[in-house]
């Protein structure tokens, strides 16, 4: 599948391991099987956009969220796109923890 298939099925699968669901339970929430779920997260579906509202509306994710930051096809720079992806899971207050430490040698390294 594409990798945009493989990226917003990883994103589904953060929003709603962080919202303690399983895949059953965000397909009922959805109207959605289980099972579709899954295949959805791996990367295995090809969501239709209706399919994905219903994903959205059950995990309350606005599709902004839902597809903010994804960059497919660039190979130019990926660090950035990585920092955004190990940071998105944390809660905010871990995501500053982080920042100030990334800021502070930042400070450092320039003085």
């Amino acid at each position: 599948m594409s990798d945009i298939s493989k990226t917003i099925g990883e994103r589904i699968r953060m929003y709603r391991t962080r919202k303690n669901l399983s895949q059953d339970a965000l397909g009922e929430m959805a109207g959605l099987h289980g099972k579709y779920i899954g295949q959805l997260e791996r990367g295995e579906k090809n969501a239709t956009l209706e399919s994905i509202e219903k994903v959205s509306r059950a995990l309350n994710l606005s599709f902004e969220v839902l597809f903010e930051n994804i960059i497919i096809g660039e190979t130019q720079n990926e660090i950035p796109k990585a920092c955004y992806d190990l940071l998105t899971p944390l809660s905010q207050k871990e995501q500053k923890a982080i920042y100030d430490l990334i800021k502070n040698a930042m400070d450092y390294k320039n003085a």
